[in-house]
């Protein structure tokens, strides 16, 4: 294996925070009470724990919710690594992070503050924390990695994404090795509009939800993993996850071509599992059956699609568990503005 490889995995979602592939396992929403809602409101959400309990001595104080878990994650991810940071050269250590909403929670609160005060009346200290970036930014500050720091924001793809820029890096000799991050959190705001828009699943609302019912279920979390460039973990003699081959993103593309092209020589037949998602309907997911007519499909996870732009890194790491060893996979996605992007990986 020439490529870049996951060679560590950390995780703070609603299965748990852990470090080490996330479980496949049955998950139902639980009823919101971080906020009054006119009724029965239903989410995947975090349940609460102490950062200081799983990374010792973590400062969190300030800081955004979706700063605080990419730390945990990222932290978790380079421990299931067995990377030693202290003799890393850590001028090559990339910081990538994808998230759609960002770091929603402090600018509710940074415009909540200037709704009730006036502009004159902001706590300044609340801006800096509201930054997309502010995230990746502090795991590369706490962790003291040097190197390149990317964040993206793709609709409906920013986990693909992300891999695939932490790749990239990787190929290029940018970096030896990467943390790629995706998350976001759910707030009031977040959810009244998703309510607002009538994009809410009836399972939201009624515990027991019809049969086949339609929309979406919010959901929150941060999905991290370390990325090694194939010189940097054969010096380690890490373990490997899954490689990355190859991959594709078009602004404007079919995703059936995306993944041809993130294919390059290969066959759609010597792929294995395919994980995908798509907004563009029951004829894009067809087409991708019928590409894919020998492989396994992933069940797709609602807590992953509750995510939204940041699913795709949990996506992968909920198909690894299980995923045949030795075989191609694919992950891939497509969004409502016609966006695509698809990796194809190697599982060792």
């Amino acid at each position: 294996m020439n490529s870049p490889a996951i060679t560590g995995i950390g995780s703070v979602s609603p299965f748990g925070v852990m470090s080490g592939p996330v479980p496949t396992r049955p998950i139902e929403p639980r009823a919101i009470a971080g906020w009054p809602t006119p009724g029965l409101r239903r989410a995947y959400l975090v349940n609460p724990f102490r950062p200081g309990d799983v990374i010792p001595g973590l400062k969190t104080r300030r800081l955004d919710r979706l700063s605080v878990w990419s730390l945990v994650a990222a932290s978790l991810a380079v421990e299931d690594a067995g990377l030693d940071l202290a003799r890393a050269n850590r001028s090559r250590a990339a910081v990538v992070f994808a998230t759609g909403l960002g770091c929603i929670e402090l600018t509710e609160a940074y415009f909540r503050s200037a709704s009730d005060n006036g502009w004159a009346g902001v706590d300044p200290i609340l801006f800096p924390e509201t930054l997309c970036s502010a995230p990746a930014s502090h795991v590369a500050r706490c962790l003291d990695l040097r190197g390149p720091n990317i964040t993206a924001s793709c609709k409906g793809m920013g986990g693909e994404c992300a891999l695939l820029q932490a790749a990239s890096l990787l190929r290029n000799g940018q970096a030896d090795f990467a943390v790629v991050m995706a998350g976001d959190t759910l707030t009031r705001g977040a959810y009244e509009w998703y309510e607002a828009t009538c994009a809410l699943s009836p399972a939201c609302f009624d515990a027991a939800p019809p049969e086949g019912f339609d929309g979406l279920i919010p959901g929150e979390g941060v999905s991290a993993v370390v990325m090694e460039s194939a010189d940097h973990r054969r010096r380690r003699g890490a373990r490997v996850y899954a490689a990355v081959r190859s991959g594709h993103f078009a602004a404007r593309a079919n995703v059936e071509r995306a993944i041809r092209k993130a294919l390059v020589e290969r066959s759609p037949s010597e792929v294995a599992l395919v994980s995908f998602a798509t907004s563009r309907g029951a004829l894009a997911e067809d087409a991708i059956r019928e590409l894919f007519d020998r492989a396994v499909f992933a069940e797709s996870s609602p807590v992953a699609a509750g995510l939204g732009d940041a699913g795709g890194l949990l996506r992968l790491l909920l198909a690894l568990n299980g995923a045949p060893r030795g075989a191609l996979a694919v992950l891939a996605s497509s969004s409502s503005v016609g966006a695509s992007a698809a990796l194809l990986l190697e599982l060792p």
